[in-house]
């Protein structure tokens, strides 16, 4: 059995679990409050690890192993619009969503306002919080989100051409 078959469902678990931890590292320790559009970008991260694991223990050439990775790759494909979008609110290139900050305050009565004002989000889903060589963690998510994607689809293709006779 060709190697990427074998190594793409623990290389993918792995991948989002450690895409992950780095999030909530960068949340937790390093104290960068995550925007609605952050968070939004980490469940596709945590689906990618479970359908990996089950792709990982299930049989080799099995319809099952071809349809999680089917699912993984799908997933992936959800993170990099999630993403992709989000580095576009960054760049200015199209506004958030409502979520990503407060919202127009029209004529509303004060309770309104605050209760209003406790539901925004501290983060803006526009501003970079942090950025290597002029890449946010949203570009990198989405790079990195590519790259597991397609090891995903080639993995599920590979799978289905040992499956046939």
């Amino acid at each position: 059995m060709p190697r990427v078959i074998a190594l793409a469902p623990p290389l993918l678990a792995a991948a989002s679990v450690a895409i992950l931890l780095a999030a909530f590292g960068y949340q937790f320790i390093g104290g960068l409050e995550p925007c609605i559009l952050c968070i939004w970008q980490r469940w596709p991260h945590a689906v990618t690890a479970v359908l990996a694991l089950g792709a990982w223990v299930a049989p080799e050439r099995s319809a099952l192993r071809v349809g999680l990775l089917g699912l993984v790759t799908v997933s992936m494909a959800v993170s990099v619009g999630l993403a992709g979008y989000h580095v576009g609110v960054e760049q200015h290139w199209w506004a958030g969503t409502e979520e990503c900050g407060l919202a127009p305050l029209g004529g509303a009565d004060i309770d309104t306002l605050r209760q209003q004002l406790l539901a925004t989000p501290v983060a803006r889903c526009d501003e970079v919080l942090w950025s290597l060589f002029g890449i946010s963690m949203a570009g990198y998510n989405t790079l990195l989100s590519v790259g597991l994607g397609l090891l995903a689809a080639l993995a599920m293709a590979q799978t289905l051409r040992l499956r046939r006779p």
